[in-house]
């Protein structure tokens, strides 16, 4: 189970949710694979924890259907389910609108400031082919609609969608999911909000999804042939 070096040790005042918060990052990243094996006392080591906080980590990701395990005999990281992108990127772009409803007459000045700065990150991230970076840029975009929705509930709901939607980014495309129109595309949802234009600002949002499932399609379509071919 190959897992990245720690520059420090887990802080003992927060350690339930960091050990949670550091294996959920680690899956979102594709730093553990789909189907590989967990081995809690070796998590436990490298977090420099006990098993404890580790098991309670694990059993809150298999309540997300991140982790599976059968008793007494191996726990894994789960497997993204068939068609997992044309189940989850229609709810996404459904829920983001609905966001986008609520949050319009929220944004303040700051807030596109915020998802300029998003944005920028993202064309680097793009340039350099660095697919973790430009999820975490793309989500962070995203967020600052969904935050100004401030709707506890819808933010919850996409926060886990959000969680699935990152980690078929990174298992698939590498970096290539992402595309100069999709730095375009939030330019002009950015000036469609500042103009007051919900419904442009929707179109844009649901084409900004849309092109990204297409997107994912298409590698994933790729990644077939390439293992049937072997």
């Amino acid at each position: 189970m190959p897992l990245p070096p720690k520059d420090s040790r887990i802080n003992r005042h927060s350690m339930r949710d960091e050990v949670y918060q550091t294996l959920l990052n680690w899956i979102t990243e594709g730093v553990l694979s789909p189907c590989e094996k967990i081995v809690d006392k070796e998590l436990a080591s490298h977090l420099g924890v006990s098993r404890t906080p580790v098991r309670e980590a694990l059993r809150r990701l298999e309540d997300k259907a991140l982790v599976e395990s059968s008793a007494n005999r191996w726990t894994r990281v789960a497997e993204i389910p068939p068609g997992e992108a044309e189940m989850i990127y229609p709810i996404i772009w459904t829920l983001e609108k609905l966001a986008l409803s609520v949050a319009v007459g929220n944004m303040r000045d700051e807030d596109y400031q915020k998802m300029r700065r998003a944005n920028q990150v993202l064309k680097k991230a793009i340039e350099k082919n660095d697919p973790i970076a430009a999820s975490k840029a793309d989500a962070d975009f995203h967020d600052v609609i969904i935050e100004r929705s401030l709707n506890p509930h819808l933010i919850m709901i996409l926060q886990d969608l959000k969680i699935r939607y990152r980690r078929l980014e990174v298992v698939f495309f590498k970096g290539a999911h992402y595309a100069q129109s999709s730095i375009e595309e939030h330019e002009s949802l950015i000036t469609s909000l500042q103009n007051g234009d919900l419904q442009q600002a929707e179109q844009i949002i649901h084409l900004n999804w849309e092109k990204s499932l297409e997107r994912q399609q298409s590698m994933e379509s790729k990644e077939t042939e390439k293992k049937d071919a072997n």
